[in-house]
């Protein structure tokens, strides 16, 4: 080996060598802000956790109370959501990945890629006006249609990057032995995909479990249990919104115990689909 190129190597392998130390570099100073975050809000906030806590509702200004209400709102409206999320979303991201060649997908995938990025506090408005305003108040229905609106451009993108990843082959076989073209769909390439799918959902899931602004126009809020879609009701997000921006020290203290409750479980559902997705990826 000539002496330029014995130079080019060794400067090769000091590039490489900055390179990886930089990156790891960022990589722990991402990892020490994620652990600075949780660190600090489970400080906070664990000393206002109990029992009483998770399961009692608010009490009157200054008094304490808990969450109790705001977990159950947050689960029926999270569970409505998917419901009318997740057949949606997986339906178009189908469609996307094995027909949406044409015109039509393009536009469709142009969509969704648009309203991933509309602010979430946009899709509350339009909510407010197509369905609070004619109901006359606003309601858990219409806090799930808002979150299901929020879900369903991811849900879709995910979808059709994940069946696009099936081998090509796969289809052909199944193909050349007869199959019709939907039953290639539905017997071979989804379930090949399916892991990935469920990757998605659970982070869409993850996604709306933390939002705040659609709800505050549509779902608004309520000091009581309530299981009447039709009605106003509870969820985590506004519980937190109304307990940090209170004038009283204890309602501070139980904001940073149900922002505990909401990082504890968002952090579950990641650790979830990193379980579901641990032999494939």
């Amino acid at each position: 080996m000539s002496e330029n190129n014995l130079q080019n190597h060794s400067r090769r392998k000091i590039i490489s060598r900055i390179m990886t130390l930089l990156t790891a570099a960022c990589t722990f100073f991402a990892i020490g802000i994620l652990l600075l975050i949780i660190s600090y809000i489970a400080v906070r906030g664990v000393s206002s956790l109990s029992l009483q806590f998770l399961i009692d509702t608010p009490k009157p200004v200054g008094e304490g109370g808990g969450i109790g209400n705001a977990i159950l709102g947050s689960a029926i409206m999270t569970a409505l959501a998917a419901l009318i999320g997740l057949p949606l979303g997986i339906g178009a991201g189908i469609y996307l990945a094995e027909f949406g060649n044409g015109w039509f997908g393009k536009i469709t995938r142009f969509v969704a890629d648009t309203l991933i990025g509309v602010p979430s506090i946009i899709i509350g408005i339009f909510v407010y006006t197509l369905v609070v305003l004619p109901m006359g108040r606003q309601s858990g229905l219409a806090g799930g249609i808002a979150l299901a609106l929020i879900m369903i451009p991811i849900v879709a993108r995910t979808t059709e990057e994940m069946i696009r990843l099936v081998p090509n082959s796969m289809r052909e076989g199944a193909l050349a032995l007869g199959a019709p073209q939907w039953r290639v769909t539905m017997n071979i390439v989804l379930p090949a995909a399916s892991t990935g799918i469920a990757t998605g959902a659970m982070l869409a899931i993850a996604r709306i479990t933390g939002e705040t602004a659609p709800l505050l126009f549509t779902a608004l809020n309520s000091r009581f249990y309530n299981g009447y879609l039709d009605q106003p009701m509870a969820s985590l997000t506004v519980q937190i919104f109304n307990y940090a921006t209170g004038p009283f020290e204890v309602e501070h203290a139980m904001a940073w115990a149900a922002t505990l409750i909401l990082v504890g479980l968002i952090l579950l559902i990641n650790i979830t689909v990193r379980f579901l997705t641990r032999k494939k990826f």
